[in-house]
């Protein structure tokens, strides 16, 4: 899944690095034709689709602040997380925290959204979270992704001893928002919004938090 998402913007990248070799008339002519390019080297191919491409209010925003080499203007990133925290879909009977087992795997499975995959919808597997692409996990691992923060601990470090008690209520509530769409809560964040961009479901969304949230699983032993 990850490779998948990230062959667009390697593609970008590669463009760009020719385009600084050709006369152009600033930023607005070197995104016209990065644009350009991205429309006609990419096809649909099975359930990968080119409108995956097109980015969201969020992103573009992002995107032109990164290309500016710029940070996010503080307003716009107030009203982003805003906007994206509105979005965020609780679960509809209220139970926040589900089976950290079936977390485990759905962490440490990277299947899903690539062209070859069959649709969840059409009869497939369920997608995979991938999340130890970008995360430590648990203590036993000894190869993992760095792009974000381990998250060994995740429950302890935050004082989570209960989940289901009222003092861990806050701390959950953060960890299903963060899971669903991570731009509630940082802008620009770079973490797939799991749930907001129709990923995961609500009932892997609910044991992705459990893994990090229940004192049993291996991230908080």
């Amino acid at each position: 899944m990850l490779k998948q998402k990230c062959l667009p913007f390697l593609a970008v990248a590669a463009s760009l690095a020719v385009l600084g070799c050709a006369s152009v008339n600033g930023t607005a002519d070197i995104d016209a034709l990065t644009r350009s390019m991205v429309q006609t080297s990419f096809r649909d191919e099975g359930i990968a689709k080119v409108e995956r491409l097109q980015q969201d209010e969020a992103n573009a925003a992002c995107s032109q602040a990164e290309a500016a080499g710029q940070p996010l203007d503080a307003a716009r990133a107030q009203a982003i997380e805003a906007a994206n925290l509105k979005s965020v879909q609780w679960p509809r009977d209220g139970r926040l925290v589900g089976d950290w087992r079936e977390g485990e795997k759905i962490a440490q499975n990277g299947r899903g959204m690539t062209w070859t995959d069959k649709a969840v919808s059409a009869g497939g597997a369920a997608n995979g979270g991938n999340c130890y692409n970008c995360h430590q996990i648990s203590k036993e691992e000894i190869s993992y992704g760095t792009l974000g923060p381990s998250l060994y601990n995740y429950g302890r470090i935050r004082g989570i001893q209960n989940p289901d008690s009222p003092e861990s209520k806050a701390i959950v509530e953060y960890t299903w928002g963060k899971v669903w769409n991570a731009k509630a809560y940082n802008a620009c964040s770079g973490m797939p919004r799991f749930g907001h961009a129709g990923i995961l479901s609500e009932a892997q969304v609910r044991d992705l938090v459990a893994l990090l949230v229940d004192p049993k699983s291996p991230v908080n032993r």
